[in-house]
């Protein structure tokens, strides 16, 4: 009763300032869409509206390669009232999507998927955050309210990976997998997500269900595979009867594939490839996207016993290095980590880290102004503090990583708890 009576006061605290931020300053939403550290070309609200006019005009929304958004969004949002006369209906749509966002981050939290996995139970176990902290701290993290303020697709992606990830830490792999199918519909980059969040439902199905014979593990693979690709299969044909042509692939997931599109944005790629010699454009486009999945196999393979991890690790990997990242996806990850509470002792750079983002994060918006507006720097300068944002990640990602390593060595060797440890 009391952890209901302490998440109902956060839930409507986080919404009321939600909606406070929304009401008292009216012109913030649209200052904050325009922002390229929020929105990218594939998760725009200002494009969605663009497609979503072409659309309501018996127009297709990818004429003009503006739009290029899933567009089962485009008769989901012709639902709501027009938002240049009621923004409201939307803005508590978006309300309503970060808190079950939180929701689904407390449901994973409450499994104890993170400290006590079905092959694995940390010797810190007892070191964690109740599940309502780790929701505050999804709920009030700077990014995601910015986030929710800007009101771009991510936040919608964001919602169906916590899903999938809630689902598959309870065993469910049904839900899991049209949630995830959902999430890559989206935006693509989450079904590289799926190998380790299938072993994660694996895990948690037999886990809750000790006396019930496991299913062969190959068998549990294929299955849910051939449910992904229906699903995803599914959504892919009904985007064709409400189009009526298949061109949208091209506008979605070929802007994903190919980068056409070169609007700066907090990633990598952007400034890589303005650039790129065309002639090596391709080449250079396989190994990005090649080096940015190799990292499924790798941690699937090396942090075998804790999946739940991985899938965290990932989203931290896919915020550096996907091809339109946002501060969506940082916040997503930056969320995920108090999860391993338990393993913050054995990290080693988190002040510089946290001194990296933060510098970062002041400094990013500053840099863009004097390129943009004041015309006063180049490409350079945003370029430059973009890298150092990605370090900061790339730091706490890492760290992270030896972290939990280091605590699976001392279950294995309790007498070196606390040595320090040198390879050489």
């Amino acid at each position: 009763m009391a952890m209901d009576r302490q998440k109902a006061l956060l839930f409507g605290f986080a919404a009321a300032v939600r909606l406070v931020l929304f009401l008292a300053f009216p012109s913030l939403p649209d200052l904050l869409t325009g922002r390229v550290e929020i929105s990218t070309p594939v998760t725009s609200f200002k494009r969605l509206q663009e497609g979503l006019f072409l659309y309501t005009h018996n127009v297709s929304p990818y004429d003009g390669g503006v739009f290029h958004q899933a567009p089962l969004l485009l008769p989901l949002f012709s639902l709501l009232p027009d938002i240049s006369k009621f923004p409201l209906a939307t803005n508590i749509v978006y309300i309503i999507v970060d808190l079950l966002s939180a929701n689904a981050l407390m449901q994973i939290a409450e499994t104890g998927e993170n400290v006590s996995p079905r092959q694995f139970t940390s010797p810190r176990k007892d070191l964690r955050w109740s599940s309502v902290a780790i929701a505050a701290g999804y709920l009030f993290n700077p990014f995601i309210i910015a986030t929710t303020l800007a009101r771009p697709t991510s936040a919608l992606t964001s919602l169906f990976v916590l899903t999938a990830l809630a689902s598959a830490s309870r065993g469910r792999p049904m839900t899991f997998v049209l949630a995830l199918s959902i999430a890559s519909y989206l935006s693509m980059y989450p079904v590289l997500l799926f190998p380790p969040l299938l072993k994660l439902c694996y895990d948690a199905e037999w886990k809750r269900s000790p006396s019930k014979a496991p299913p062969s593990p190959a068998w549990y693979a294929l299955f849910h595979s051939a449910d992904l690709l229906v699903t995803a299969g599914v959504l892919l044909y009904l985007s064709y009867l409400l189009m009526g042509s298949w061109e949208f692939i091209s506008s979605t997931y070929g802007v994903h594939l190919l980068l056409p599109d070169l609007t700066p944005n907090v990633g990598l790629w952007w400034y890589f490839f303005t650039e790129m010699f065309d002639s090596f454009r391709e080449f250079f486009l396989g190994v990005f996207w090649l080096h940015m999945a190799a990292y499924v196999g790798g941690l699937c393979f090396r942090i075998w016993r804790q999946p739940l991890f991985i899938v965290v690790t990932l989203l931290g990997i896919f915020a550096v290095f996907m091809p339109y990242p946002s501060i969506a996806e940082s916040g997503l990850y930056l969320s995920l980590v108090p999860l391993y509470r338990h393993v913050f002792p054995l990290t080693r750079y988190t002040f510089l880290a946290c001194s990296t983002l933060l510098y970062a994060s002041f400094l990013g918006p500053a840099f863009y102004y004097l390129w943009i507006y004041a015309g006063s720097g180049n490409a350079n300068f945003f370029y430059a503090i973009t890298l150092v944002w990605s370090l900061g990640l790339t730091l706490i990602v890492a760290d992270t990583i030896f972290a939990v390593l280091r605590d699976e060595w001392e279950l294995e060797r309790p007498e070196m708890k606390g040595k320090e440890v040198r390879q050489i």
